[in-house]
């Protein structure tokens, strides 16, 4: 019972940026899949368009999996939070250079759970990995919030010919007892079943989910997922670009994203201020530009600080 309360804990970290969000949508048979151009291939869409977005639904390994798009330009694939779906986030920034491909992840959302089938970092990856291929692209960028930039992470690690650029916020790379904050944890978070942020994720769940009484068994099934991280030979091997950031207090150790950074040849760090675990829902416009930054700049743009310059010598800029 112990584990399990611990486990509540450390997971209510990942879902409470969904709490801040007030653009839960619930809709319904988004049609029929066709396909429309793309600057990185052929992209699957539905000719259902809800406030200037397109939707459908992929079979990926045994999931009927839900995905939205929205914008035009290169393929970036945002990898929601635990318990986060399509439509409780956009960004409106992002959309304007990028066509941005909302997953949800087995049992989240309008994707249905698979009886039987556990959820694990590494069979999400897998799940994007097979969306990509029904949808032809080629190679994509990647942002992950959280529990999805562990996903995403892991994607560049088994599939790095389908990674562009990788950007995360708030994820962690190894076990919680490691990566997580354990006193900031316990702190206000005794409660679940009764807690705003579980209702809240009950009732979101329920607006858009095949099956609304199955939020118990996801729920279980979610906080039950043990996961022991990266390795640093995987870690090292990394060749993407990869934007490690969060803000300065969140659950997340600072020194963890830290040492995950120095163990990551390609990545890069960026330290919000006076932000915690949740700024990407509450304040967007503190984060979204150092994304944006990350994901658009030119290639050769790398920021090591070199003389008086601040950036590497023959870099463009």
């Amino acid at each position: 019972m112990a584990k399990l309360v611990l486990a509540r804990r450390v997971f209510l970290t990942v879902l409470m940026p969904l709490l801040m969000t007030s653009d839960a949508i619930g809709r319904d048979n988004p049609g029929e899949v066709q396909t429309h151009g793309n600057s990185r291939g052929s992209v699957a869409t539905s000719p259902n368009r809800i406030a200037g977005k397109s939707s459908g639904y992929a079979p990926v390994n045994g999931l009927k999996m839900y995905y939205e798009m929205e914008g035009t330009g290169d393929s970036l694939v945002y990898i929601p939070p635990a318990f986060g779906h399509a439509g409780l986030k956009s960004f409106p920034a992002l959309v304007q250079r990028h066509l941005v491909i909302t997953v949800d992840l087995q049992g989240h959302g309008r994707t249905a759970d698979v009886s039987g089938r556990p959820l694990s970092i590494e069979q999400h990856a897998k799940d994007v990995v097979g969306l990509l291929k029904h949808l032809g692209i080629e190679k994509a960028d990647f942002f992950g919030e959280s529990y999805g930039g562990a996903v995403a992470t892991m994607i560049a690690v088994h599939h790095p010919e389908l990674v562009g650029r990788v950007a995360t916020h708030g994820a962690t790379f190894g076990p919680a007892k490691i990566a997580l904050d354990q006193e900031m944890l316990g702190a206000g978070h005794a409660s679940t079943s009764g807690s705003r942020i579980f209702e809240f994720q009950r009732e979101s769940y329920r607006k858009v989910a095949p099956d609304p009484d199955h939020w118990p068994e996801l729920w279980s099934k979610v906080v039950s997922i043990e996961w022991n991280g990266f390795s640093n030979e995987q870690l090292a091997a990394i060749k993407a670009p990869l934007l490690i950031a969060l803000g300065d207090h969140d659950f997340v150790r600072l020194e963890h994203a830290v040492e995950t950074f120095r163990r990551i040849p390609s990545a890069e760090l960026a330290v919000i201020p006076d932000a915690g675990h949740f700024t990407l829902s509450s304040e967007q416009e503190r984060v979204i530009p150092a994304i944006k930054h990350f994901l658009e700049k030119p290639e050769k743009r790398i920021p090591i600080a070199t003389g008086g310059t601040g950036y590497h010598p023959g870099e463009t800029r």
